[in-house]
């Protein structure tokens, strides 16, 4: 790959945020060369600067914050990593996550880096030598696609959930549409603002976006279509996302991928997740970080044992309340075990997901035919949703089991349920709750009871740790990005 180096002038923040980048994981960015040395020029140049790692692989960062703040998890106290203190902040939902003078938070460290490579390409490709227009708009509309995603993981952490009578007035994360690190100041906008150019991008990507993309890790038309749509289902306008749903998944078929994996056929004997390993269980896509069989979009992070990452997930196992969500014969037990890390049986009959080293937090099929679904059971298309739940069902149990019962299937509020409970057994132990944790809690539907979370101590007791709501469904603004804009509000 040929090597490209970004130009820098350095304002205190972004100094900030790019030297902990390069300090954390130096070998990562860009595959950068000495400073000083070769720019982006032609627009082969700005092609590769898509394909930086930091845009779809990472081993210390991702939605690990969200997997310990998922309300699907308890915790073996004996096991839960205490190598550092955000782990168990984060598990506590903490007022106050980060503290002045520690580390920067790594997600938004690498989130921020990666903006500034997606502007620089944004801002410049277009001016950019060799290459023809339509090569040099589809580098564009991918860099507006990652701009929006970049900016989706911002307001899941930072603002509150989307709420059409108080967005216009919530506090909301700064849009950064430049690759300039002299700028000085940030204004954090509203939560309407980014949500609109959340929406701004990702429409005018989907006209120069390829049809299929050269790799998973790119972006692509159905890949925007439904990052688009998850952004109008995040702001309850289901009539919006609908189509888009709808579009994606018939982009999906007409490209012939990705597929669903059947576990009936892979769990069976000479299956692909077969032998199970004791240690690091089935052979499947949670295993394999490369494994983009069912990515329409391949984001991938660490979340297996303590490796040296920031946030492992040792001691995390699945509350009672949520291991009770699958049936009998429902495959994906398959991807839990009753072992603890040391190999013991957990005394509880508790269960760990060992069958997932890399969590998949891209945008996946199986997400996409459970985000048209619930759509289409809150727009009363309850035949509609019941064929799109039951299609990934049928791919992870036998098909006798697969089916919605009767007494969910014609009732609209269960229905939806039903759904929210399907992506927890899809997705749990893998940051995908904290997002619905977040969005769910202003809808009547679900917001009743109060949200905790279980530490199982080594003599048998237990302590309940219950989330403050509504402000610690936002994080804190991390010390250092409120330090280096004076007058920025922090969240309360």
């Amino acid at each position: 790959m040929k090597q490209i180096m970004i130009k820098k002038l350095f304002s205190p923040f972004l100094y900030t945020i790019l030297l902990t980048a390069f300090i954390s994981c130096s070998k990562d960015f860009l595959e950068v060369i000495p400073m000083g040395n070769q720019v982006a020029v032609t627009t082969d140049d700005y092609d590769k600067l898509m394909n930086d790692p930091r845009f779809y692989m990472t081993n210390v960062v991702g939605w690990q914050e969200a997997v310990l703040m998922g309300d699907e998890i308890g915790a073996e106290a004996a096991f839960l990593n205490v190598n550092t203190v955000w782990p168990v902040r984060l598990f506590q939902w903490a007022d106050s996550i980060y503290k002045p003078g520690e580390q920067s938070p790594f997600m938004l460290t690498e989130n921020l880096v990666s903006m500034y490579t997606v502007n620089k390409i944004i801002n410049e490709v277009m001016a950019a030598t060799e290459g023809t227009e339509a090569q040099k708009k589809a580098i564009l509309a991918e860099a507006k696609a990652t701009r929006a995603w970049l900016n989706f993981q911002f307001v899941n952490y930072y603002t509150k959930p989307y709420q059409a009578a108080t967005a216009a007035t919530d506090p909301g994360f700064p849009i950064i549409v430049k690759a300039d690190v002299t700028q000085q100041h940030f204004d954090r906008g509203t939560v309407q603002e980014i949500y609109d150019f959340m929406i701004k991008d990702l429409t005018e990507a989907l006209p120069d976006v390829p049809a299929q993309p050269r790799i998973a890790t790119r972006m692509s038309k159905p890949a925007v279509e439904g990052m688009l749509g998850k952004v109008y289902l995040f702001m309850g306008r289901y009539q919006d996302a609908l189509p888009l749903f709808s579009k994606a998944l018939a982009d999906v078929a007409a490209n012939g991928t990705p597929v669903l994996y059947n576990y009936n056929r892979e769990f069976a004997p000479g299956g692909t997740f077969l032998p199970i390993d004791p240690t690091f269980g089935p052979q499947g896509p949670g295993i394999n970080r490369n494994d983009l069989k069912e990515a329409v979009l391949s984001k991938v992070f660490y979340n297996g044992p303590y490796t040296g990452n920031m946030f492992a997930t040792d001691g995390l196992v699945l509350m009672p309340q949520t291991a009770a969500l699958y049936s009998a014969n429902d495959l994906r037990l398959l991807l839990y075990t009753n072992k603890n890390m040391d190999g013991s049986i957990n005394a509880g009959g508790r269960l760990r997901k060992y069958g997932v080293t890399y969590s998949r937090w891209g945008l996946q099929l199986p997400e996409l035919y459970l985000l048209s679904a619930e759509c289409k059971a809150r727009t009363n298309d309850l035949n509609g949703a019941v064929t799109d739940v039951e299609t990934l069902r049928r791919n992870r149990m036998p098909a006798a089991a697969a089916t919605v019962p009767a007494t969910i299937a014609g009732n609209q509020v269960a229905l939806i349920k039903f759904i929210i409970d399907e992506r927890t057994r899809e997705f749990a132990q893998e940051g995908y709750r904290w997002f619905d944790m977040r969005r769910l809690s202003p809808d009547p539907i679900f917001n009743s009871k109060p949200i905790t979370h279980t530490l199982y101590n080594q003599n048998g007791t237990a302590t309940v740790f219950t989330l403050r709501q509504p402000n610690r469904l936002v994080m804190r603004m991390p010390p250092f990005y409120i330090q280096s804009n004076p007058g920025m509000p922090d969240n309360p």
